[in-house]
């Protein structure tokens, strides 16, 4: 067994994922699709998109959860950050294996506070608050400073359109062979350019449907 897969996160994580299925999605029903793209894209206006957003759920899905943790379990990372809290559910998946590494360092951020709330409520009930550092706050400043000397994994989860910003916060922090992980980054063209472009210092490549997982090389 792992942490994962036992009580009191196994349980939970079902609840959690059971409570996004049937959650509303009805905060979209007034973009266009030209619209909601536009918004995804723009970097002055995400703040106001995701406030409009704050009580969807937003989570990654249940096989990119199980992603999360088998690369965070193999590559046996200690430290990890994550852009984009949400509810947790990415969150818990990450913290379990750190769990199961034997510890480490999680710092996430999510500026929407009630969705920090209840994202610290899971990990508590979850058994991992005390691998979890919470940052509450536009990630572009939460991020900017007190960042660990060596970071094993990043995963961006957060407003698309900040893919390459907050990547160029966390860069110098990667090690060589670190990974990372940008769920739906085909919001991102920017951001995908970047990473497959030959000698940006990655390799790249598109993973599932809607992951593009990259690892550090140089």
């Amino acid at each position: 067994m792992t942490t994962l897969t036992d009580a009191p996160l196994a349980p939970l994580l079902d609840h959690l994922f059971a409570q996004a299925d049937v959650a509303p999605s009805s905060a979209f029903a007034g973009f266009s699709r030209d619209e909601r793209e536009r918004l995804m894209r723009s970097k002055t206006e995400y703040l106001d998109l995701y406030g409009r957003l704050k009580d969807l759920w937003l989570s990654v899905s249940r096989e990119t959860g199980m992603l999360l943790y088998m690369l965070a379990r193999s590559s046996r990372a200690r430290t990890i950050i994550e852009f984009g809290t949400s509810f947790g559910i990415s969150t818990l998946h990450l913290a379990a294996a750190l769990r199961d590494n034997g510890g480490g360092r999680l710092i996430t951020t999510e500026f929407e506070p009630s969705k920090v709330a209840q994202a610290r409520k899971h990990l508590e009930a979850g058994g991992l608050a005390d691998l979890v550092e919470i940052r509450e706050g536009d990630a572009l400043k939460t991020l900017a400073a007190n960042l660990p000397e060596q970071v094993d994994l990043l995963l961006l989860d957060g407003a698309k359109s900040l893919y390459p910003e907050i990547l160029d916060l966390i860069e110098g922090n990667l090690r060589p062979g670190s990974l990372i992980v940008a769920d739906n980054a085909d919001h991102s063209p920017n951001y995908l350019q970047r990473m497959r472009a030959s000698g940006r210092g990655y390799l790249s490549a598109p993973f599932a449907e809607d992951v593009e997982l990259s690892m550090r090389i140089g």
